[in-house]
Order: structure tokens, then sequence, then C-alpha cells
């Protein structure tokens, strides 16, 4: 009989923290979410400020052309100078392939991206545009919680290659 009450107690324990784990879970992935609408956002306006303000102090980013850098800075820096340069006046979409906590406090966000609106000079050397004139890029983001909210540590973008099958879907959706 004591045993059986315990193994009640347990349960309703163990599902009001499922309940709780899911609550914060959906709490978490609405942010994460936001997160990369305002990616896309600031994107379209040329705002480079606006893009950056979620990557950490010490974060990485890699872009397309496989360019390393450390540090919010470098990457405010590098989205400054891409924004007056090939990406000036471009269309980013981007639609969620994969968001997984790996714990409460970290998640892995994969994105299929596009890119549009380049000027006669064309997208970057190396890459390639699609049939609808898109550039297409896997971007990887491992995005950790701290008192300050989702920041994005590891920002890992590259370019689709030719014959690389992708959905075809409405980018954005």
């Amino acid at each position: 009989m004591q045993l059986t009450f315990c193994k009640k107690y347990i349960f309703i324990f163990l599902a009001l923290l499922s309940a709780a784990a899911k609550a914060q879970n959906n709490e978490d992935t609405t942010a994460i979410k936001e997160i990369l609408r305002e990616e896309v956002f600031s994107w379209n306006n040329g705002d480079a400020v606006t893009y950056s303000q979620r990557f950490a102090e010490n974060g990485t980013f890699t872009n397309i052309l496989g360019m390393f850098f450390t540090g919010h800075q470098a990457f405010l820096d590098r989205h400054v100078e891409i924004f007056k340069g090939k990406f000036h006046k471009t269309t980013l979409s981007q639609n969620i392939v994969s968001l997984r906590f790996v714990r409460p406090d970290v998640a892995i966000v994969e994105t299929l991206t596009w890119i549009t609106g380049f000027s006669k000079e064309g997208a970057p050397p190396g890459t390639h545009l699609d049939t609808k004139g898109r550039l297409c890029t896997r971007l990887l983001q491992v995005m950790v919680k701290n008192k300050d909210g989702w920041k994005i540590t590891v920002y890992h973008n590259v370019d689709v290659k030719p014959g690389t099958v992708v959905p075809d879907v409405k980018a954005g959706q």
C-alpha cells in the first residue's frame, strides 16, 4: 500500500515537472523564433546593429566563404561591411529546418535561407544562385540562454552547392 502511494506521488511530481518543462520550452521556442524574425527584418532593412544585437560577446561566426570570426564586434563589423557591399538591399527569407534543445539553456537551430535582390554584379564570388536567382544557404546557430535571454554563440553559414536538393518551399514559411 505504501509503495503504491509513493508511486502515485512520484508520478504526479514527474507529470508536473514535465508540464513545467514543456511550458518553458514553448516560451523559449517563441523567443528563439522571435530572434529569427528579427534577423530577417533587420537584414531586409540593412540594419547591422539590430542584426547583430543577439550575437554573444565571445560568439564565433563562419560565413558562406569559410571565413572565421570571433566576437560580437567582428560579427557587427562584418555585417556593416556586407550590407554596404554585395548584400546591399538584398532580401533574406528563412525557414526553420530544425530547432532542438540539447539542454534547457542550449538550442541548436538550423534554417534554410534564401537571399534575393543582388545588384547586376551578382552574388559573392564562389557562391551560386539557383534557377530562381536566389542564394540558398544552410545556417546553423547555437543559442545559449543566460540572464540576458538567448544569445547566438555559434553562427555557421554555408551556401548550398549546385546539384544539392533542397525543399522547394516558399521562403519565409
